[in-house]
């Protein structure tokens, strides 16, 4: 059958045996006047998976996880000879003649959708829709599992991010790098670390490729200008490099993806990277107008947990980010974002340094700065000493460094202007048994000049205790100049500590991570305390949070423990606390990414939907081959 409709394609557009009968001739054509009757309905988890894998000789398999079921799915092995391991993006598979089918289609559906009226990036529904009518045109005939294999493709191509897309798609890989042409594919994966892939292009179709990313974003890349740095519509940061003149080996990219929402504070100490003390201390040094700086190595979450704490900028407060690609996504009302520009035409570049002297014209109250590196790094420490509280990330790992970096080239501030800095938080990305994992290493506070050495004084109020994974506390000024200001007694300071980890613990019990929600809640506790507490221990915080609580809380891009007083008296410097203590990570420690979308469920349980009938966009944490739990029928 499937060599009849073949031959009746290649008739169809042009080809075929000139030897055939009149009769054979006019069935045909029949056939493709009359059209064709496809199984199209959408495919449920349920369906024999649309790929298929042959295990490479000599490798192991090491797991199989679906990344956008039930079309592609991940398969891990390892090499005992070689002692890596490989990782095998998976994808229908299509026939010969549906190979075939593809080409054509791709040709024809370009039309159709470039002048089809009120549709602007084609939609899922519309590739359908133009793929059916194709079909029917062609006169051929395609089973269910054909005719979605052909449309994953097409959306794939027109829509998503062609052959890379599955790498997208899967929540355990961090970036994703092409070195040239006819090289495979390296990806980070927060199991294996770096490990090569299944995936890699050809020269013209990679310098396809990195033209179409650089387009995606709104930007050029060409032979003259062929670096290009930017960020990804679905929020990805990406480095592009096309031809052979910078890039000897060909095009290459590099794309660092983000999550789609992002982390909490709530997430942050489920992964262990804060415990929920560490949090309540930023939640009331932020408060409080106190500055800040996450120091950190390449991908130890410097960008992420700034992001994460300034969800702590009390509501309405007049919040201005600066940023050379955007990557922060923060729920709040009167938040100005800016990016820079480089010179287009025969405008001027617009850089971190213009932006910051800009900002300081808004009169915000909390400045972010994406990175300093440079000049604009003394514009941000005036702003600081003309009382603007500042947030901002910079490569270093130790508080030394950060004052090293600071006070000489290329930066250049001057001693006295940066001991306006309040704390430092230092990141690291390490191990810790056998998991990697991100820790706050030290948690810093900037003191004054010591008269007698001329250095500038610090100390460290947290420490990541790498033997136990703990983090041990210390005395905190910082609190004491906090409680110095408010007129608070030492009673006061640590009931106000206590509430607030009191609230973020119940928020983490009740696994509170979507940030709009935790916004929210935020916003409640700073318009009431005192009822917001009253509701945690009735129990009742949630109870009223609807769509209109979160709403308004924001327009961004989102059985309690009680704490004894001794337990929190060593934060807290001249206060008559105890030196130190341990305080436990707050998080399981082996937990440095969320790996809730890639739950399995055993082979042999079946489990049942409410709904019958599954969207073919969705993705499920299950294995391919097994059957998942769905409420509506779709899983995403």
């Amino acid at each position: 059958m499937a060599g009849d409709i073949a031959e009746a394609f290649d008739y169809s557009v042009g080809g075929g045996d000139e030897e055939l009968s009149i009769r054979d001739r006019i069935v045909r054509t029949l056939e493709m006047l009359r059209g064709t009757d496809l199984q199209d309905r959408t495919l449920r988890p349920s369906d024999t998976p649309l790929a298929t894998f042959a295990l490479p000789e000599g490798h192991e398999e090491v797991e199989r996880y679906w990344v956008h079921a039930p079309y592609a799915y991940v398969v891990v092995t390892h090499d005992p000879e070689a002692a890596e391991h490989y990782y095998y993006a998976v994808e229908p598979d299509l026939k010969p003649f549906e190979r075939e089918l593809l080409t054509r289609v791709v040709e024809d559906i370009r039309d159709p959708l470039l002048f089809r009226e009120g549709v602007g990036r084609a939609g899922e529904e519309t590739l359908e829709e133009e793929l059916a009518r194709l079909l029917e045109q062609y006169g051929a005939e395609l089973d269910m599992n054909g005719f979605h294999s052909l449309l994953y493709y097409i959306a794939r191509d027109f829509r998503h991010y062609g052959k890379v897309d599955p790498l997208f798609h899967d929540p355990h890989i961090e970036d994703i790098s092409c070195d040239g042409y006819s090289l495979p594919l390296f990806v980070y994966h927060d199991r294996y670390t770096d490990i090569e892939t299944n995936i890699e292009f050809e020269e013209a179709e990679l310098d396809n490729y990195v033209t179409r990313l650089a387009q995606r974003s709104g930007n050029h890349v060409s032979v003259g200008e062929p670096i290009v740095g930017t960020t990804l519509p679905n929020g990805a940061r990406v480095e592009l490099t096309l031809g052979e003149e910078v890039t000897p080996r060909g095009s290459a990219f590099t794309i660092r993806k983000y999550a789609e929402e992002p982390f909490t504070p709530i997430d942050l100490i489920d992964y262990g990277t804060f415990s929920v003390e560490q949090m309540a201390y930023f939640w009331l040094c932020i408060e409080h107008n106190k500055s800040l700086i996450f120091a950190g190595g390449t991908a130890s979450g410097k960008t992420t947990s700034m992001n994460a704490v300034s969800m702590f900028v009390p509501p309405r407060s007049k919040v201005l980010t600066i940023e050379d690609t955007r990557e922060l996504s923060l729920y709040h009302d009167n938040w100005l974002s800016s990016v820079t520009r480089e010179q287009t035409g025969e405008g001027s570049d617009i850089d971190m340094y213009e932006l910051l002297r800009s900002a300081l014209r808004h009169r915000p109250e909390y400045i972010i700065v994406g990175e300093v590196r440079g000049n604009e790094a003394v514009t941000l420490f005036q702003a600081m000493n003309t009382g603007h509280t500042t947030f901002s990330t910079m490569h270093a790992d130790s508080i030394e460094t950060v004052i090293n970096r600071l006070e000489n080239e290329p930066i250049n501030v001057p001693r006295a202007m940066v001991q306006s800095l309040d704390m430092l938080s230092i990141q690291t990305l390490t191990r810790f048994q056998g998991e990697r994992v991100r820790r706050a290493k030290t948690i810093g506070e900037i003191g004054g000049i010591d008269q007698r050495t001329g250095e500038l004084d610090y100390s460290a109020a947290f420490k990541w205790l790498p033997g136990s994974d703990e983090f041990q506390r210390n005395d905190s000024s910082l609190l004491g100049e906090i409680q110095d200001e408010r007129g608070w007694t030492r009673s006061e300071l640590l009931s106000e500590m206590r509430d607030r980890q009191q609230f973020l613990e119940h928020l983490r019990e009740k696994g509170i991570t979507d940030y709009r929600t935790f916004t929210a809640l935020v916003n409640e506790y700073y318009a009431d305390p005192e009822e917001t507490m009253v509701r945690i221990e009735g129990e009742t915080l949630l109870d009223t949070l609807d769509e209109d609580h979160v709403d308004d809380a924001g327009r961004g891009a989102t059985e309690v423990e009680e704490t004894d007083d001794d337990d929190t008296g060593g934060l807290f410097g001249g206060l008559g606390g105890g030196g130190s203590g341990d305080s436990g990570s707050g998080g399981g420690s082996g937990g440095g990414t969320d790996t809730s979308d890639t739950q399995r469920v055993g082979p042999d349980e079946t489990t049942r939907s409410d709904d019958d009938e599954s969207g073919p966009d969705y993705g499920t944490g299950t294995s391919p081959g097994e059957t998942t739990e769905t409420d509506g029928g779709v899983n995403r």
